[in-house]
């Protein structure tokens, strides 16, 4: 069976570092098998990739690379606190869309963070998922990610 790691390097991807956090928590918590990490937004190389509104300034093509890059945000978030190859199964995905009014395709925006956590977790990426729309988001971001992860007993 691929580990998580193999899967990555097969794939050419490398998760980055993780964001120091903004305020006050903790970019990942374990509870029991689960992992709850914070929102991530997109991030890289320790800048913000994109500001706006879906619908307006940002495309739902280009959102829906940025919550690619918030997925990878977040496993790596959850790497730092238990090793990605301790991830058994992506339970939910819980994405936030900065929306123009009128802008209706967050499910699309977030199927970015969906698609990737498949290509890289097979079955075990399928999972749960709300996409929302709002009206602002820290930073300006147009997308915002967090993930519950089950993991390896211990």
């Amino acid at each position: 069976m691929t580990t998580a790691t193999e899967r990555l390097a097969e794939l050419g991807i490398t998760l980055p570092s993780v964001a120091a956090p903004a305020g006050s928590y903790v970019p990942a918590r374990r509870t029991g098998n689960l992992v709850y990490t914070a929102g991530q937004v997109p991030f890289v190389d320790g800048k913000i990739a994109a500001t706006g509104k879906v619908g307006d300034t940002v495309t739902a093509e280009e959102a829906a690379g940025l919550a690619r890059i918030c997925a990878l945000n977040a496993l790596a978030a959850v790497d730092a606190l238990v090793g990605i190859d301790a991830v058994t199964g992506v339970v939910k995905v819980v994405g936030f869309v900065a929306s123009a009014e009128g802008f209706t395709g967050q499910p699309g925006v977030i199927n970015g963070a969906s698609d990737v956590l498949a290509e890289i977790f097979g079955e075990a990426g399928k999972h749960a998922r709300s996409a929302v729309g709002v009206a602002e988001l820290p930073l300006g971001v147009p997308v915002e990610v967090e993930l519950i992860v089950e993991v390896e007993p211990g």
